[in-house]
C-alpha cells in the first residue's frame, strides 16, 4: 500500500501518519477521494470478485491512479485474500 501511495506523490511521512491515525483507537479519519475508491475497489475485490467490471478500473483511473497503479493494488489484494485463505483452508491459528 505505501508503494501505491508514494506513486500517488504521498511522502513516507505523510503515509506514516496516516496509517498511525487509522490504527489508533477512536481515531476518524476522512478519506480522500482517491483512498476511498481503492478501499470501494478492494473490499469489491475481496467479497465479490466476480462482480468487478471495466468500470471499476475506470473509476481508479479516472480517481487519478495510472495503469501500473491499478496493477499494484489488484495484485496485493489478490495476493492477501490468496493467503488468508490458504491460512484459513489449513487451519493456521494467528499469534496472539
Amino acid at each position: 500500500m505505501k508503494k501505491l501511495l508514494n506513486a500517488q506523490g504521498l511522502s513516507d511521512q505523510e503515509i506514516d501518519l496516516k496509517i498511525s491515525s487509522i490504527m489508533s483507537d477512536g481515531a476518524e479519519y476522512e478519506f480522500g477521494k482517491l483512498e476511498s475508491k481503492m478501499m470501494q475497489y478492494a473490499t469489491k475485490l475481496s467479497l465479490t470478485p466476480s462482480e468487478i467490471l471495466e468500470t471499476d478500473v475506470v473509476e481508479l483511473r479516472n480517481s487519478g491512479m495510472t495503469d501500473l497503479a491499478i496493477h499494484d493494488l489488484c495484485s496485493i489484494v489478490a495476493y492477501f485474500n490468496f493467503v488468508n485463505r490458504i491460512a484459513n483452508g489449513l487451519g493456521v491459528e494467528l499469534e496472539r
